[in-house]
């Protein structure tokens, strides 16, 4: 038993590590099936063929492609924008700030489906067509909440005596932006990104009601799933997994070397 109290804490996060793990563990196992009929849900033989070919099936690398192009343009809009309004929610004070404060956070509260539906009753009475540029509206519009959130959390804990520093210095505004606050906030920022491009890429909700004739890579799996799910599909999920986790590593690979590099 005391050994048991001493350890509690880590046998339950390698609990829920292998909980939250075991989803992706079996997508990567039936990646390697070979199912004999049109579902791949039960395991049949082990099979390379669908990772040699993993556009085998008409229509996926397509959606695959326009997901990761909607991912990383929406990456790039709500990282912008949401930097922007996080700095001048820490740093300036103007009238209705804090409704401002309210409002961004609406999107992280606001269950998708009265997002989706609010999205596209504007863009049908506006009489804008629905496809590739409704959806990157949409989703730069609730990646902005997340990317606010991140780096108004990093910008809070700034200690304002660099920046003083800096121009105490003689560096002008720019130059202090660009050498001091930005580096101490690009934590938040990446943060936010990665968190962005991770939402816009899986949304599914917001994106079936306002991409029309569009498919993205979730719409693609959704009706995959209603005829006969391909394991392309799971070569794909286990491709981004693997992908997803190397970034991690390497971020803290990275951070690790900085900290013992710098003098103590």
């Amino acid at each position: 038993m005391r050994w048991l109290r001493r350890n509690l804490v880590v046998i339950a996060g390698l609990g829920t590590l292998a909980y939250m793990i075991l989803p992706n563990a079996v997508v990567t196992v039936f990646s390697f099936n070979n199912p004999t009929g049109r579902f791949n849900y039960a395991w049949q033989e082990f099979s390379l063929d669908a990772w040699k070919d993993p556009c085998g099936v008409a229509d996926l690398c397509g959606s695959l492609s326009l997901s990761l192009q909607i991912a990383l343009w929406a990456t790039i809009g709500a990282t912008v924008l949401g930097t922007a309004i996080a700095f001048a929610l820490v740093r300036y004070r103007f009238r209705a700030r804090g409704s401002v404060n309210s409002l961004i956070f609406l999107p992280m509260a606001m269950p998708e489906i009265v997002m989706a539906a609010s999205l596209l009753a504007l863009f049908l009475n506006m009489g804008i067509q629905l496809g590739f540029w409704t959806i990157l509206i949409a989703h730069v519009m609730f990646c902005l909440s997340f990317v606010v959130a991140a780096v108004k959390a990093r910008v809070l804990s700034m200690d304002p005596r660099l920046e003083e520093a800096a121009r105490d210095l003689y560096a002008g505004p720019v130059q202090t932006f660009v050498r001091v606050t930005l580096p101490i906030a690009a934590p938040g920022i990446a943060a936010g990104a990665l968190l962005s491009f991770a939402l816009s890429f899986d949304d599914f909700i917001i994106t079936n009601f306002n991409s029309g004739n569009t498919v993205t890579f979730p719409m693609f799996v959704w009706g995959s799933a209603q005829r006969g799910t391909p394991v392309q599909i799971n070569v794909i999920g286990t491709a981004m997994f693997v992908i997803a986790v190397l970034v991690v590593l390497t971020g803290q690979m990275v951070a690790s070397r900085r900290k013992k590099a710098q003098p103590k």
